[in-house]
């Protein structure tokens, strides 16, 4: 055990060693650099192209320099745009993930008070198809499994006829950035929202 654990890191000590004795050797460098040099990776040796002339060597984890990004000033105002909009839509996406996927309510449970009231307002009053998911009278909002894919839970409206129907708090946070921020919208539902599809 002891001596493959020698023979790993015998390269290792040899090519510190060779680095070591290269700085202190001044007088033969020339002689030390080309021994060091055989020892090196392939990755640190120089590439050469048919011409012969030096082409440095591919690395697959070069940095990326993105400070240009924020020296652009249409970048900036992108950013800080793209900030008041997560700002603005933030504290009711969190509400709906609450609702949605915590312990606060079973299946079948309707909403709270205060709950409902922002729902309605800030969600389901800016749904594509709210006037046709109200339908004849919003008497409560629930939240229960979706018919189909029962494993996801979603939000219901609960008709005054006792009709009831699903909708996607997504959607209606994608129809307030779009009628809210009509320029940069779309743009900003393709990089934040899962679904971009409306």
């Amino acid at each position: 055990m002891t001596s493959l654990l020698l023979l790993r890191t015998l390269p290792l000590l040899r090519n510190g060693f060779l680095n070591y004795r290269h700085q202190f050797s001044i007088a033969s460098a020339g002689f030390h650099s080309h021994r060091r040099r055989l020892l090196c990776s392939l990755a640190d040796k120089p590439q050469f192209r048919e011409d012969d002339s030096p082409m440095p060597a591919m690395s697959s984890t070069a940095p990326v320099d993105d400070n240009w990004r924020y020296e652009d000033p249409d970048y900036r105002k992108w950013k800080n745009l793209e900030a008041e909009i997560l700002g603005d839509i933030e504290p009711i996406a969190l509400l709906a993930k609450d609702v949605l996927h915590s312990d606060r309510y079973l299946d079948g449970e309707r909403l709270d008070f205060e709950d409902e009231k922002i729902i309605m307002e800030k969600l389901l009053a800016f749904h594509p198809y709210a006037k046709d998911k109200i339908g004849c009278g919003l008497d409560f909002i629930m939240v229960d499994r979706h018919p189909q894919f029962r494993h996801s839970r979603c939000l219901f409206v609960v008709r005054t006829d006792g009709g009831w129907i699903d909708f996607s708090y997504q959607k209606c946070l994608r129809a307030y950035v779009r009628d809210r921020y009509p320029s940069h919208a779309e743009r900003f539902i393709r990089e934040h929202f899962k679904r971009a599809s409306s």
